[in-house]
């Protein structure tokens, strides 16, 4: 059995010392490939120094970006070297997350046991292993059951189905990828994540977590909500279309047409109030959606199609 533990780094010297450590402490032989988005930190001098053991470097493989390719494509290039290493197992780890010894053995048993899951995901704690990761405790809430026995910490279920997990420590058998592929270049960085579940659920795959299992996951939030300027607003209007009408589970079109009428409107409504930075607002963002939708046809065509898809 081949298990390949897949990570893209980008400025991780933070954490990524305590994250390899943790994979190299598995109870199974674990080949990493790292994909690094030409950092600028000391990340691959610290990979370089600090893992060069003869057996570290047969199980660390680093493979260095010279441009930041995001967060998808950049697991994506780690995940076709996987697929040609003959793998049997990848296992997506974020550069902020550490392992327990049987973290990925566990996982692996419990997809044996329920092969209709596409990905399989450990529990998410905090940094420091005392509570669930905020924002993972926000996911398991869909499914009440898993929710209420996570609060008494007395699971019913050996794994239990949720619509989304994020893809901080996901398990993805090799059956997965050539069903469903990596992810979608469309996505730079943030989003992939979800476009992908979509993906797998058009297919008819699961997604499943495992209460006994778990991972620490040290991220930092940021929670800027306010006084974003119409630049940093379109970006995150371009994220939330594409994650919307890239949905092949749904229909679009109408809502589409629906929502470009709209915005006509909002245009016209907005000289005529003689509120010209809103309607020029609103003309950019209309554009956007404009300048976005080949692509996102052009996804809707690949992604309902089954195939190794951007790998």
């Amino acid at each position: 059995m081949k298990i390949f533990v897949v990570i893209a780094t980008y400025n991780g010297e933070k954490w990524i010392e305590a994250c390899l450590n943790s994979i190299l402490a598995s109870s199974i032989s674990i080949t990493t490939v790292l994909v690094d988005n030409a950092s600028n930190d000391g990340t691959v001098q610290l990979i370089k120094s600090k893992f060069k053991k003869p057996i570290q470097l047969r199980r660390v493989i680093l493979l260095e970006q010279k441009e930041n390719f995001g967060f998808g494509k950049a697991n994506n290039i780690g995940l076709s070297y996987a697929l040609l290493k003959e793998a049997d197992f990848m296992f997506l780890l974020n550069q902020d997350a550490y392992l327990q010894e049987s973290t990925i053995i566990e996982l692996v048993k419990a997809y044996r046991n329920n092969k209709d899951y596409g990905i399989i995901s450990p529990m998410h704690m905090n940094g420091d292993g005392t509570k669930l990761d905020k924002k993972f405790s926000n996911y398991i809430k869909v499914n009440t059951t898993l929710a209420f026995d996570s609060i008494q910490q007395n699971y019913s279920n050996t794994i239990y189905q949720i619509p989304f997990v994020n893809a901080a420590a996901w398990l993805l058998p090799r059956s997965t990828l050539e069903k469903v592929g990596g992810f979608d270049p469309i996505f730079i960085h943030y989003g992939e994540d979800n476009n992908y579940c979509q993906r797998l659920s058009y297919h008819n795959l699961k997604i499943g977590v495992v209460p006994h299992v778990h991972i620490c996951h040290d991220r930092e939030f940021d929670n800027k909500t306010e006084n974003r300027s119409d630049k940093e607003k379109l970006i995150f209007k371009e994220r939330y279309y594409k994650y919307k009408w890239a949905n092949i589970n749904v229909e679009v079109d109408n809502d589409i047409q629906k929502h470009k009428n709209k915005m006509q409107r909002l245009i016209l409504k907005t000289f005529v109030k003689l509120q010209f930075k809103k309607a020029m607002y609103h003309i950019k963002e209309l554009s956007l959606i404009n300048s976005i939708l080949p692509e996102i046809i052009n996804s809707r065509k690949i992604n309902s199609k089954i195939g190794k898809h951007y790998l």
